[in-house]
């Protein structure tokens, strides 16, 4: 499993540790991923998805995941996601 979120996009960055000695070390910053549950209103079930807590926030702040989804470029979205909000396009065109 890769350490990237599912949502955002945001994965691992590289960097230096620096000692006291000003003795750079190279090292990774990895994001702060958790496993969560979050329903969808539209497709009326729940998704599992590994996502960052930054993303978390921003479904929240958002509204919630279809809200998430509507406006999220395809480009930052993982596989399963991207799946996700394809079917939340082909609901939410049926019902309008």
């Amino acid at each position: 499993m890769s350490r990237k979120c599912e949502l955002t996009g945001k994965g691992a960055q590289v960097g230096h540790k620096v000692s006291h000695s000003n003795i750079k070390t190279k090292r990774r910053f990895l994001p702060n991923l958790v496993n969560v549950t979050l329903q969808s209103d539209a497709l009326a079930r729940n998704v599992r998805l590994r996502i960052s807590t930054n993303a978390l926030k921003t479904v929240d702040h958002r509204g919630g995941l279809d809200a998430f989804l509507v406006k999220a470029k395809p480009d930052d979205l993982s596989p399963k996601a991207l799946k996700l909000k394809r079917e939340l396009e082909k609901k939410l065109a049926a019902a309008s």
